[in-house]
């Protein structure tokens, strides 16, 4: 009962998340001598494991007016998945983060029942070296 409760406000904050993008994207259109977007790409490291947790966030990220999943790297024993997040509307990479966690948590309740075993700000980004690939 609990996981159709999490499904059922998943898919009620997926559907505000569209009618608020949508309205962003609509109103930044007449808003004179200002800048209509700050692009970004974030990187975001992720609590989801399974195929198809991964595959539901990155449909919701994409779903969204404004974000846009870039890519997707895949994740090892020793790193999670991450995901590159093209977002233009956020003022910063960590409103972008903090909203795209709250989108992830949210998801793990409902494929899981609960929400994740590890806060959002607890997950070791990867380290990335130079000239590596």
């Amino acid at each position: 009962m609990r996981r159709l409760i999490n499904a059922v406000s998943y898919v009620c904050f997926i559907e505000w998340a569209i009618i608020v993008g949508s309205l962003t994207v609509a109103s930044r259109l007449f808003r004179a001598h200002r800048q209509y977007a700050n692009p970004m790409i974030v990187e975001v490291p992720l609590r989801c494991v399974t195929d198809l947790e991964v595959t539901l966030f990155a449909s919701s990220i994409t779903i969204t007016p404004g974000t846009l999943v870039a890519a997707i790297a895949s994740g090892s024993s020793s790193q999670p998945p991450v995901l590159f997040v093209h977002a233009l509307f956020e003022d910063s990479e960590e409103s972008a983060l903090e909203g795209l966690y709250d989108m992830e948590s949210r998801l793990l309740a409902m494929t899981r029942g609960r929400g994740p075993s590890t806060a959002a700000h607890t997950v070791k980004e990867p380290d990335w070296e130079e000239g590596s690939s």
